[in-house]
C-alpha cells in the first residue's frame, strides 16, 4: 500500500498541469479565421456538446473585426460552424470591432460581447448573438447585433491602442447572463483622459435596455468620486452582482456588489465597496470567483513591480485573515514580471488561474492551481503549483480559461510569430 500511494502521487505530480498531447498538435491548436491577417483570442467557453467556442479580435485588410470560432473536443476546427469553422463580423457596417468574451445561453444560443470602434479614439460596448450553427439570432437587437448607446454618451470609452496587447488595463468588456435571460454588461466611460467611471448595464433578452435596473438600465460605478476602471463581472449564486477592477491613481484593487435590481449592496465591505493595495503596491483585479461556501477569491496584478496577485475574501467583503493574514498573496514568475488575466473553478473545487509573464520574447503562458485556502496546489505543475509554457518564438499571452467537466484545462490566448495568431491550449487537470 505505501508503494502504491507513492506511485500515485508521483503520477499526479507528473501529469497535472502538463500539456495534453492528445489535443490538436502537441496540446496546442491554432484558431483559423478565413481571410484574416492576424487574430487574438480573448475569450473561451464550452458549449453543451463539449465543443470549444473562441472569441477573438481579428485583423483583416479592411480593419479589425470580431471573431467567433468553434473547435471540436480534440482541437480540430468544427467546419460545420459559420464559414469553415468561424465567423468574422462588425457590430455595425462600416466600423471596426473586436470580441472580448463569449457566453453560452441556456437555450444554446451563443452570446459574443466586445467593442464597437466608433472612431479612431472611441469605443462602445456591443453584443452579437448566434444560434448553434453560427447564424444570427434575428430577434436579438438588429438582426442579431446590438451596439449599446446610453443617454449622455455614458457608454463611450477610450480605444486603448497605447498599451501593448496582453497588458492589464487595456480595452475591456465583460458580460454575464442572469438566470432569467437578461444580460449584464460592463463598460468604462471616459469623460476625458484622466477622468473615467465604470458602467454596469443590463439589457433585456432581446437586447433592449432594461429600464427596471436601477430605474434607468445602468449604474455608474464610482467610489468616493475617484477614477474607476472595471475589468470583470460575476453573478453570485444568490443573484447579487460583483464588479471588479481598480480605482484611483496610483491604482488600488476594487470590488463592489449590487443587488439584482441595481441598488448598491451597502452590507458588502464598507458601504458596498472594498479597495486594497498589495503590500503597499498598486493593484488591480481581473477576476472574482465564488467558492461553494460563498467566500470569494480575487485574482489580478500588482504593479511596480508587476506580480501575480490573489486575495481571499469572506462573502461579506472582509479579507479572510486565515489566508495570508488577510493580505494579497503575490507570486513572482519571470524576470520582468507577470500577471493573471483569468480564473476558473474545477469540478473538485480547486481554483485555476491563467496569465502570462511579460517582457518581449520572455512572455509565456502561465497556469496555476490553488486550494480553497488560497495556497498553491503542490500536486500541480510538478510540485510547485504552477507551470510556464513557451509556445512560439515570440511572446505568448494567455487571456482566458474554461474548465471541462473532466477537469481538463482549456486556455485561450495568442502568440506573436510574424503576426498575432489566436491559439487554444489544453492542459491536463
Amino acid at each position: 500500500m505505501p508503494i502504491q500511494s507513492a506511485f500515485a502521487l508521483t503520477s499526479t505530480l507528473h501529469d497535472a498541469g502538463q500539456l495534453d498531447k492528445n489535443f490538436a498538435v502537441g496540446g496546442k491548436a491554432q484558431v483559423y479565421f478565413a481571410g484574416s491577417t492576424s487574430s487574438m483570442a480573448n475569450g473561451v467557453a464550452i458549449d453543451p456538446a463539449g465543443r470549444l467556442l473562441v472569441a477573438a479580435k481579428v485583423g483583416t485588410p479592411g480593419g479589425s473585426r470580431f471573431g467567433l470560432a468553434r473547435l471540436h473536443k480534440d482541437g480540430s476546427a468544427d467546419l460545420a460552424f459559420g464559414k469553415q469553422g468561424s465567423i468574422m463580423g462588425q457590430f455595425e457596417c462600416g466600423y471596426e470591432a473586436m470580441a472580448a468574451t463569449v457566453r453560452v445561453m441556456a437555450d444554446g444560443h451563443i452570446l459574443v460581447a466586445g467593442l464597437h470602434y466608433e472612431n479612431a479614439r472611441r469605443t462602445l460596448p456591443a453584443l452579437a448573438m448566434f444560434d448553434s450553427q453560427g447564424h444570427p439570432v434575428a430577434h436579438f437587437g438588429d438582426n442579431g447585433r446590438r451596439v449599446v448607446r446610453l443617454p449622455g454618451d455614458l457608454s463611450l470609452g477610450a480605444r486603448g491602442a497605447s498599451l501593448p496587447p496582453g497588458m492589464p488595463g487595456g480595452e475591456t468588456c465583460d458580460a454575464c447572463v442572469q438566470d432569467d435571460g437578461r444580460i449584464l454588461l460592463l463598460a468604462n466611460h471616459h469623460f476625458e483622459l484622466t477622468d473615467h467611471v465604470g458602467m454596469l448595464i443590463r439589457l433585456n433578452a432581446d437586447g433592449s435596455l432594461d429600464s427596471t435596473f436601477n430605474g434607468r438600465g445602468f449604474v455608474m460605478v464610482r467610489h468616493l468620486l475617484m477614477n474607476t476602471w472595471l475589468r470583470s463581472l460575476t453573478i453570485q449564486r444568490d443573484g447579487r452582482i460583483l464588479v471588479s477592477g481598480s480605482i484611483n491613481f496610483p491604482e488600488e484593487g476594487l470590488l463592489a456588489r449590487y443587488h439584482r435590481d441595481g441598488q448598491l449592496d451597502d452590507g458588502f465591505a464598507e458601504d458596498g465597496f472594498m479597495t486594497f493595495k498589495a503590500q503597499g503596491r498598486n493593484a488591480q483585479i481581473c477576476q472574482i470567483l465564488q467558492h461553494e461556501k460563498g467566500d470569494l477569491q480575487c485574482f489580478g496584478t500588482s504593479c511596480e513591480p508587476m506580480h501575480c496577485l490573489a486575495l481571499n475574501i469572506h462573502s461579506n467583503g472582509r479579507p479572510d485573515i486565515h489566508c495570508n493574514c488577510g493580505q494579497p498573496k503575490l507570486l513572482k514568475i519571470g524576470r520582468s514580471g507577470c500577471h493573471w488575466s483569468a480564473a476558473g473553478v474545477q469540478p473538485d473545487g480547486r481554483v485555476l488561474s491563467v496569465g502570462a509573464t511579460v517582457g518581449g520574447i520572455e512572455a509565456d503562458f502561465i497556469v496555476a492551481r490553488h486550494l480553497p485556502n488560497g495556497r498553491l496546489d503542490r500536486t500541480f505543475g510538478k510540485g510547485i503549483g504552477w507551470v510556464r509554457t513557451r509556445l512560439s518564438r515570440g511572446p505568448d499571452t494567455a487571456t482566458s480559461l474554461a474548465v471541462q467537466t473532466d477537469g481538463g484545462i482549456v486556455v485561450g490566448g495568442y502568440s506573436l510569430d510574424g503576426n498575432y495568431r489566436a491559439v487554444v491550449v489544453r492542459y491536463r487537470g
